[in-house]
């Protein structure tokens, strides 16, 4: 008795033809809707179906021409899956090199979805009073001194200051950092409020930009 094939379910096909039209986004994009159906041999609709749904989850998302990007979610993913080797590891020792120069908690974070960020490492600082580690934590983008370095959002100085931010009583001076002209991760200093003056932030913000600098030629 020969046995039955088992064919792919509904849900089995529908993943992968999304896996495929999510592919040659990251691969290709910008991209248009006819060129993405076309690649994975898809009719338009289908493709427009999978491509809107991909699009609502922030793994994709489209420019005003109607073209297809990567969106936060599949950079997130990617720099997650990099970030307890690769970009943690590269920036380990501009974190330390930052505290060495300021005293305060260095930290280095990376987009979330839902216009978030994340911290996913520290070197803490030396003074006896310093901040408490934030590493795992989330935060908002558009209230933040990480978030709007995340968001490439620094004018002409090069890097940003939020207080009373993701925490009363707290300041935090970020700059960018950049990979191919796209930014995927950010690198920050932390410090209680009633500690930064005028001179420090200039201190601080030069450090970070320093440093920053470097990473980017890396």
């Amino acid at each position: 008795m020969s046995a039955v094939p088992i064919k792919p379910d509904t849900t089995t096909r529908t993943a992968e033809r999304a896996l495929a039209l999510l592919s040659i986004v990251c691969e290709q994009g910008p991209v248009t809707l006819g060129d993405a159906a076309k690649a994975v041999d898809l009719s338009a609709s289908t493709a427009l179906r999978l491509l809107r749904t991909l699009e609502a989850t922030t793994f994709i998302r489209r420019d005003d021409e109607g073209n297809f990007h990567p969106g936060a979610a599949i950079v997130q993913l990617g720099v997650l899956a990099l970030s307890q080797e690769s970009l943690v590891a590269l920036c380990r020792d501009p974190m330390t090199r930052i505290v060495e120069q300021t005293g305060e908690s260095a930290y280095l974070s990376i987009p979330a979805p839902g216009r978030q960020g994340l911290y996913v490492a520290i070197v803490e600082g030396t003074h006896s009073v310093r901040h408490a580690n934030w590493v795992g934590r989330k935060f908002p983008l558009d209230s933040s001194a990480a978030g709007t370095a995340l968001q490439g959002r620094t004018g002409d100085i090069g890097y940003c200051v939020v207080s009373d931010g993701v925490e009363r009583d707290v300041t935090a001076v970020a700059v960018p950092i950049y990979v191919s002209d796209r930014v995927v991760g950010a690198l920050s200093v932390v410090v209680p409020s009633y500690r930064i003056t005028s001179s420090s932030i200039e201190r601080i913000g030069q450090a970070l930009l320093g440093e920053s600098r470097q990473l980017y030629a890396t």
